[in-house]
């Protein structure tokens, strides 16, 4: 990519932008010319972030946003809006990532390693919405608020965060993969929906990145060398390489791609 600002006078919105993923993201647009409206829930993290941004960029704005709440996507997008008077690009990337057990293993021997006495237990409803409302119901909020202002521009690009997950998961993960699946699914439906208004939806599906919600899978120096065995790359991702991809899918340059999900993850999916 040649453009130094390859999103100049566009118009983002990024969710989970307070820390991981979501603020590199964030970072790498509002330095590739992108006003940029950031999200999450925590109010501290997110004025910290607010205020790391805007040493690139001046044109950052702040909305504490829950995006498992529909009313609260709902009022980050008018907002955004309002601040703006556009919006042509939607990151929807807020998500929760939590190992747990659908119901506790009776038999130590035949347990799963990666099991631990907290994690060892019956899967409660809270749990289980939690992931469901945060990972599939903040992806279905955002872009169902974004879609009616991207069908009267004629254009959009809509770049939801899937995960490895969705095509090889592990023990534990049985809710947090069928939820990033399921994004998948939205990204390829969606795309097939609008295209005919010139909206491009597409997924990001990290590998194996060392962040604060995947943390416990790097802390542990024994875990974090099966992690690496099992890489083909054998090293975990670039979060560098990962705002490169998500500046290229917000560009013109990648206009002709919609529907897709797009791995990124040193060979595992291969």
């Amino acid at each position: 990519m040649t453009d130094p600002k390859p999103l100049k006078d566009k118009i983002a919105i990024v969710t989970g932008a307070s820390r991981g993923i979501g603020m590199a993201i964030a970072e790498g647009f509002a330095k590739a010319g992108a006003s940029v409206s950031i999200a999450a829930r925590n109010k501290e993290d997110l004025s910290f972030a607010e205020t790391h941004l805007k040493k690139f960029n001046p044109n950052v704005i702040a909305f504490q946003t829950d995006v498992s709440q529909s009313e609260d996507v709902d009022a980050l997008v008018n907002n955004t809006l309002k601040s703006f008077g556009s919006i042509d690009i939607m990151v929807n990337n807020a998500g929760v990532y939590k190992e747990l057990a659908l119901v506790p293993f009776p038999d130590q021997t035949l347990t799963p390693p990666s099991v631990t006495r907290s994690s060892n237990k019956r899967m409660t409803d809270d749990e289980f919405r939690q992931i469901i409302d945060t990972n599939i119901g903040g992806v279905f909020y955002g872009c169902r608020a974004v879609a009616p202002i991207m069908m009267d521009q004629r254009y959009g690009k809509i770049i939801n965060l899937s995960s490895i997950a969705a095509t090889k998961t592990s023990t534990l993960q049985a809710v947090y993969a069928s939820s990033k699946t399921a994004v998948n699914m939205l990204t390829s439906s969606l795309a097939l929906e609008w295209a005919g208004y010139g909206i491009r939806v597409n997924s990001i599906a990290p590998g194996m990145y060392d962040t604060s919600m995947t943390s416990r899978a790097w802390d542990d120096p024994e875990r974090k060398q099966l992690n690496l065995k099992s890489i083909p790359l054998s090293q975990p991702g670039d979060m560098d390489g990962l705002v490169a991809l998500a500046i290229f899918l917000a560009s013109p340059e990648s206009d002709y791609i919609t529907g897709q999900t797009i791995y990124i993850d040193g060979g595992l999916s291969a």
